[in-house]
């Protein structure tokens, strides 16, 4: 069984990046974008989860020859559309609380990329009461200061509080897993993927909150299944693949292989795939990063992968 999961969630991966791959000028920034960006959940944020899915391919080096020559393609795509870093810059200059410069910079730095004077501007206003106290839901917080990890300015001086960050989210205070709804699906899969750095450090999830997760996570991921919310599912997925002892079963994947498309398209629901090849893009681009990452986790975990402080 061990070897069809791990072929399976290795062609769902590979396919799903191969049409990120080929589809990638579909999600560039629009010419005369600059860094005060009209809404930046269009392609700003897009982009960024793109170059996140590439970051994992190449950290895991668990994919074939082909998908990390794809996964680092990308990474230059992206990070040439940010001008190098110099558009994060820009950004973090003008709106010194804004957070997501930093998180969207630090896939980049995991991957060699890096933009000396963005991470000196980061280091000064990363250590503020009012960066530090931007009011931002809980899980998001957990993902600044994963993203300071990542990029080395987890300030010895000003340390995150991580204890004190996760037991601010909904998952920290274990609660009725009955009562879980679609967007608290998503805070709690954001909460472990920073709290794990995407499974690098399962460690970082406490014990009593692992075990919760153990418990729940098979249903919940049937529950989501059953009425085809493809896109949570596989951050679900991914989820399974953080813990210390990792949850990846072949019939999830086999199911997620079904409704992949030829092409590699990966459909965000059930409902039909419709409008014209941007549009199809647009609105399915966020579950073909997702995944890439699950089916990335999925490879490298059930070959043996380290999990551990990276």
């Amino acid at each position: 069984m061990t070897a069809s999961l791990t072929q399976t969630a290795y062609q769902v991966s590979a396919r799903s990046l191969a049409w990120l791959h080929t589809h990638r000028e579909r999600g560039a920034l629009p010419a005369g974008t600059t860094a005060d960006l009209g809404d930046p959940d269009s392609v700003y944020k897009p982009l960024g989860e793109t170059a996140l899915a590439a970051s994992l391919v190449l950290r895991e080096s668990a994919a074939g020859r082909t998908e990390l020559h794809m996964a680092r393609e990308l990474m230059n795509f992206c990070w040439r559309q940010f001008g190098e870093g110099d558009m994060l810059y820009e950004r973090l200059l003008r709106c010194s609380m804004m957070t997501d410069p930093l998180e969207t910079y630090a896939p980049f730095a995991r991957c060699g990329l890096r933009h000396e004077p963005l991470e000196r501007l980061l280091a000064h206003t990363g250590v503020l009461r009012s960066v530090r106290n931007t009011e931002v839901v809980p899980n998001r917080r957990l993902g600044v200061a994963n993203a300071a990890r990542v990029v080395g300015l987890d300030a010895r001086d000003s340390p995150y509080d991580w204890a004190t960050l996760t037991r601010a989210t909904w998952l920290g205070a274990t609660p009725e897993p009955w009562l879980i709804d679609w967007m608290t699906g998503y805070c709690v899969t954001h909460t472990i993927f920073h709290l794990t750095d995407w499974g690098a450090r399962p460690s970082g999830l406490p014990e009593d909150l692992a075990a919760y997760v153990r418990a729940w996570l098979p249903v919940w991921i049937d529950i989501w299944a059953e009425i085809e919310q493809w896109d949570l599912v596989g951050e679900l997925m991914i989820v399974g693949c953080c813990l210390e002892e990792p949850y990846c079963e072949l019939a999830d994947w086999e199911r997620l292989a079904r409704a992949q498309h030829p092409d590699g398209l990966m459909p965000r629901d059930g409902e039909p795939v419709t409008g014209e090849a941007d549009l199809r893009f647009t609105n399915h681009q966020h579950t073909a990063v997702v995944a890439v990452i699950a089916g990335t986790l999925t490879v490298s975990r059930t070959l043996g992968g380290a999990a551990g402080p990276r």
